[in-house]
């Protein structure tokens, strides 16, 4: 018996316009009517998430890919990184000139591009761009041109004296070995070929949903979890029923226990259906 459910939101939970389906609403509205609990499992952070999720009303939020976890305003699980370890992620990205934010429990701060990224209409104008977009060369010319190059540039920001979640690089997936090498004390997720989402080692939106389950007394095999991407991988293999959209990343379709219709064609109230969740 599936007692929560847990979804992914960008390419999964809302469209390529950052809004929910109506079956999407319905869905979510007869799963909760039934008792079973419904939240998000995202990279994004608390920060204006309630527009990220088009105003859902959800009962758990997995944020940070699992780093910060909360109901309602009892955070469940924190996981920030430790200080020797956010001091070499700044380090790097002072020295290099790279762009980069960082994410808190309330606020976000850095890179203004990187910032500006975040924003809503910003993330739909992402998805229309063509794949061949040189974002190799696009990411050295935000370097370039960056209008703030101090040495310092992000070891003096406040929001350094708070605990760290995540942080969220301007970077080519080209790039892969080269970051692992430089920064071995953390964990890279990615959810798209722009930038990669770095978390404290060992993270993951499955152990986010694992410290929360604890928290409640539910099995892993009494969970659901919807995603699309490589960061949701590991999260639909650990669950009872893992489902990826038919828009997802083709590996993340060979690992799901099944496969809906997209997230702009009623993929998640069909699964449901298809499961007699509702």
């Amino acid at each position: 018996m599936i007692k929560a459910i847990f979804f992914d939101i960008d390419g999964t939970l809302v469209t390529k316009q950052s809004k929910a389906l109506y079956s999407t609403r319905l869905a979510i509205q007869q799963a909760r009517k039934k008792g079973i609990m419904v939240g998000v499992a995202t990279g994004r952070g608390p920060v204006h998430l309630a527009e990220r999720i088009d105003c859902l009303t959800m009962d758990m939020f997995v944020t940070y890919n699992g780093q910060l976890v909360y109901q309602g305003e009892e955070d469940v699980y924190q996981h920030a990184f430790e200080p020797d370890v956010l001091k070499e992620i700044v380090t790097f990205a002072d020295q290099e000139h790279r762009q980069i934010i960082f994410g808190g429990r309330r606020r976000v701060d850095g890179s203004y591009i990187m910032r500006l990224s975040q924003v809503g209409w910003v993330k739909r104008v992402a998805t229309m761009m063509p794949s061949w977009f040189p974002v190799r060369t696009t990411k050295g010319l935000l370097q370039s041109f960056s209008p703030n190059r101090s040495k310092e540039r992000y070891a003096r920001l406040s929001i350094l004296q708070e605990p760290i979640y995540q942080c969220v690089l301007f970077s080519a997936e080209s790039e892969t070995e080269k970051l692992e090498r430089r920064l071995p004390n953390v964990t890279f997720q990615r959810s798209n070929p722009y930038s990669v989402d770095i978390i404290p080692k060992g993270g993951s939106k499955l152990l986010g949903i694992q410290k929360f389950l604890e928290a409640n007394n539910i099995a892993f095999s009494e969970v659901m979890a919807f995603g699309d991407n490589l960061n949701d991988l590991e999260m639909l293999k650990g669950v009872g029923i893992g489902v990826a959209m038919g828009n997802a990343e083709e590996e993340t379709k060979a690992h799901a226990d099944y496969v809906t219709d997209t997230n702009e064609n009623d993929g998640i109230y069909k699964a449901l259906k298809y499961f007699e969740i509702i």
